[in-house]
């Protein structure tokens, strides 16, 4: 059985297929999804798409590493899985305010996550909001940045990368765990 923390940190860059990832952790029934409500939804084709409270500049909820505004989404029954693409510009301030959080990464290649972002919905995509990206050129900036901070990130702390199943679509994942 693992123990799991108080709170779990969940990033990857928008095309990563982290919000599926995300939901398959969540089934876990440790985890506290009343952040799920209809206006906090995308589906895009057969796919489950968002579900949930994403933190983010312009959103709903800040991406601040804050007690308060992490919790305002859940209940407080079980474990909240903070979702947002920001976290990867606040791992040291995650790590200092919340020194025994988990952060999961989940990372794709650059290309492949911008492709399957313009297939989920791109620009038309409901929730989250993207406006923070502003154009194609910054979104695909923005996405080769992160996967780089994760990169940067696992390596400083020798985290090793598993490939998420199925293979084919070369997603990879690891944890941090102080």
């Amino acid at each position: 059985m693992i123990l799991l923390p108080e709170k779990i940190f969940f990033t990857g860059a928008p095309g990563s297929k982290w919000s599926g990832i995300a939901q398959k952790f969540e089934q876990n029934r440790a985890f506290d999804t009343t952040d799920r409500t209809p206006y906090r939804q995308y589906y895009h084709n057969e796919f489950s798409g968002h579900i949930g409270a994403y933190f983010g500049t312009g959103m709903e909820f800040p991406p601040l590493v804050d007690k308060w505004v992490l919790k305002k989404p859940y209940s407080g029954d079980g474990i909240p899985l903070l979702k947002s693409h920001e976290w990867v510009y606040k791992l040291p301030e995650i790590q200092a305010v919340f020194p025994d959080a988990w952060i999961v990464f989940v990372r794709r290649d650059t290309d492949q996550c911008f492709d399957w972002w313009k297939q989920a919905g791109g620009w038309d995509i409901t929730y989250p909001n993207y406006d923070w990206y502003e154009s194609d050129e910054l979104m695909y900036e923005r996405i080769g940045e992160q996967n780089q901070l994760m990169m940067d990130f696992a390596a400083l702390h020798n985290l090793t990368w598993q490939q998420q199943e199925p293979k084919t679509d070369d997603v990879w994942i690891t944890v941090y765990k102080p």
